[in-house]
C-alpha cells in the first residue's frame, strides 16, 4: 500500500474542507465570527503557556513542509483563540440543560462543558499529566514525543479535567483543519497559503464571465471575502457577545 504524508492527507481533504469545512465533536452550525483587526497578535482567550501548548500541537499536526507553511505560520493558534473568544466558544448555540451522560456515536456530542470549557479543561489536565511524568511542558518536548503524546490523546480514553482524551484530540484536530483552510478574515489561512496549494479560488460571488469559455486554465489568483481586490484583507472587530463559529 502507497502511503501518504500528513501534508498529502491534508492536500487531497482541503478541496471538500474549504467548501464545506469539517466540523469539531463540538458544535457545526452557527454565524461568522470574523477575526479582530486591533491587536492581532494578542490572545483573546488562551493564556501564554495555553497558546505556546497549543502553536506546538497544531504544528505537530499540520508542519511546515515544502508543499505550504505549517498550521503555526498560518495563522491556526490566532484562528482557535478566536473562536474559543467569542460566541460559539461560549456555547451560545448548544443545548445546556442536560442530563448529562454517555451517549451513543450517533448521537454526537454529550458532555456539559461549552467548547471554551471543554479547552480550558482539557489544556489543564493535559499539562498536569505530563508534569506528573516528570516530561514537563509538552511544547518543550522533542518532536518524536510531542507526537506520541497526541497520539495517545487520539487513542486514550484518560480523563483531562472532565473532558476525554479522544475528544479533546478530536475537537483540536477538527479546528486545526477549519483554520488551515478557513477564509483568511477568520485569522488562519494567512495569506490564502493553503488555497493556492490546493487551487482553491476563495471566496467569489460570481463565475458569470467565465462560463462561456471552455478549455481555459483558471489561474486567477484566490480571493477572501474581505480582500479588496488587491490581496489586502481588511480583519473586522469581533464581538465576543454576539460572534459565532465563523463559515468559509
Amino acid at each position: 500500500m502507497t502511503k501518504i504524508s500528513r501534508r498529502g492527507f491534508f492536500k487531497l481533504a482541503g478541496g471538500a474542507t474549504a467548501a464545506l469545512t469539517q466540523a469539531p465533536a463540538l458544535v457545526a452550525h452557527a454565524a461568522p465570527a470574523p477575526a479582530p483587526a486591533a491587536h492581532a497578535g494578542a490572545a483573546l482567550f488562551f493564556n501564554p503557556d495555553e497558546m505556546r501548548w497549543i502553536e506546538a500541537a497544531t504544528e505537530r499536526l499540520i508542519p511546515e513542509d515544502d508543499n505550504g507553511p505549517g498550521a503555526r505560520a498560518a495563522g491556526v493558534p490566532v484562528y482557535i483563540d478566536r473562536q474559543l473568544a467569542g460566541a460559539w466558544g461560549a456555547g451560545e448555540r448548544l443545548y445546556r440543560s442536560g442530563p448529562w451522560q454517555p451517549g451513543e456515536a450517533s448521537q454526537g456530542y454529550q458532555l456539559p462543558f461549552t467548547p471554551a470549557e471543554l479547552f480550558r479543561n482539557a489544556l489543564r489536565g493535559a499539562r498536569e499529566e505530563l508534569q506528573g511524568r516528570k516530561e514537563g511542558s509538552f511544547e518543550t518536548l522533542p518532536g518524536a514525543r510531542q507526537d506520541a503524546y497526541l497520539e495517545s490523546l487520539q487513542n486514550g480514553k484518560q480523563d483531562l479535567h472532565g473532558v476525554p482524551a479522544h475528544v479533546f484530540f478530536e475537537s483540536l484536530l477538527a479546528l486545526t483543519i477549519e483554520g488551515y483552510f478557513s477564509d483568511p478574515v477568520y485569522g488562519g489561512n494567512k495569506d490564502m497559503a493553503s488555497w493556492k496549494m490546493i487551487g482553491f479560488p476563495g471566496a467569489y460571488a460570481s463565475f458569470y464571465d467565465l462560463v462561456d469559455q471552455h478549455g481555459v486554465a483558471y489561474t486567477r489568483a484566490p480571493i477572501s471575502m474581505s480582500d479588496n481586490g488587491a490581496g489586502v484583507i481588511h480583519l473586522h472587530p469581533v464581538s465576543t457577545q454576539h460572534s459565532g463559529k465563523r463559515g468559509t
